[in-house]
């Protein structure tokens, strides 16, 4: 039986596991602290750690683990930004990911956040609940008719291209390396990243978190967003310069900007901190404007999505322990 060290593990995402048929031959030892150069230690006696989006999977931890006999770390998340993977080679740890779980389950929650916050719903249904009834501030735009700007065509950003179209809105897409034969045949249009910007209506990123990526949108390229247009972000939170959007809502560039992720997420979301408070004055100034709207990393949360990770993670691990080849196309180092 293997034994493996599960980091931030929330009560929602370990009952997943100990529902798995092969559990009983995994010995889990679920903690729900983060990974960091102090609680590396507790990998102690585990041949494998398991991490999640927001673990420091840097030189230092892993250095520790190969002290500690660890040998394999398995991501429970397709990203793998907070992953020193060249660390992770030199130390001879092997690693693998979760590549696609359930990109319906993150596209989905792209479209229920943009058509809340467009709908203002979140507003109408904490105002019905105080028995007001009027309709003042809540006028919406349509759908159908808008230019909607799908920055990353990967698998999300198809899907969230195609509900787009659903809709009856004209959808641009960015990509750095455009597959035409798919664009022509949804009728999707490939441009570059400034026409993106520039035209539409509806900006939605979907682009992977990588040196070049990191502030994509920033106090250059966010003034040039068409005046009015709305931001999702369901990708990775350092694709925005934080202090540059708040900028830019300041001073009415922007329609309307629902993230998911935020820069500086880590210790904040997954967390309650409705006793403590929150410190980050930066993600507090957002949470004021009523054009915007955040949740906390929860656009892969969904039942399927959650069964899809367990399993991906726990065959991993068993063909790991069995000497065996791990599943296609989810080892990275």
């Amino acid at each position: 039986m293997i034994k493996v060290t599960f980091y931030d593990t929330k009560p929602w995402f370990q009952v997943f596991f100990e529902k798995h048929p092969s559990r009983s031959e995994i010995d889990w030892h679920f903690v729900d602290t983060r990974l960091n150069a102090d609680t590396a230690v507790l990998a102690k006696g585990s041949e494998a750690v398991c991490l999640f989006v927001n673990d420091q999977g840097n030189a230092q931890t892993f250095e520790t683990f190969r002290e500690l006999g660890v040998k394999l770390i398995v991501l429970r998340s397709a990203g793998f930004n907070n992953i020193d993977l060249e660390a992770a080679r030199r130390l001879q740890l092997r690693v693998v990911r979760v590549p696609a779980y359930s990109p319906n389950a993150v596209a989905e929650h792209t479209l229920a956040l943009f058509l809340t916050l467009n709908r203002k719903i979140h507003r109408a249904y904490n105002r019905v609940r105080e028995f007001n009834f009027q309709l003042n501030g809540l006028v919406g735009h349509n759908v159908a008719g808008k230019t909607v700007a799908v920055i990353g065509a990967g698998k999300i950003g198809r899907i969230v291209a195609q509900i787009f179209k659903g809709f009856e809105a004209e959808v641009l897409a960015y990509d750095p390396y455009p597959d035409q034969a798919w664009a022509d045949a949804n009728g999707i249009k490939f441009v570059d990243f400034n026409e993106a910007l520039t035209t539409a209506d509806i900006i939605s990123l979907h682009v992977p978190l990588t040196p070049e990526s990191r502030h994509l949108l920033n106090k250059y390229t966010l003034p040039r967003i068409k005046k009015g247009a709305f931001i999702i972000n369901t990708s990775r939170g350092e694709l925005i310069e934080t202090a540059a959007l708040l900028e830019a809502i300041r001073q009415g560039q922007l329609g309307g900007v629902a993230l998911d992720v935020y820069e500086e997420e880590e210790g904040v979301f997954f967390e309650d901190l409705s006793e403590r408070g929150l410190a980050d004055d930066d993600l507090a100034r957002l949470l004021t404007f009523p054009n915007v709207l955040i949740t906390s990393h929860q656009a892969f949360l969904t039942h399927e999505a959650l069964t899809q990770i367990v399993h991906i993670t726990t065959e991993n691990l068993i063909r790991w322990s069995k000497g065996q080849e791990f599943l296609q196309g989810t080892e990275l180092a």
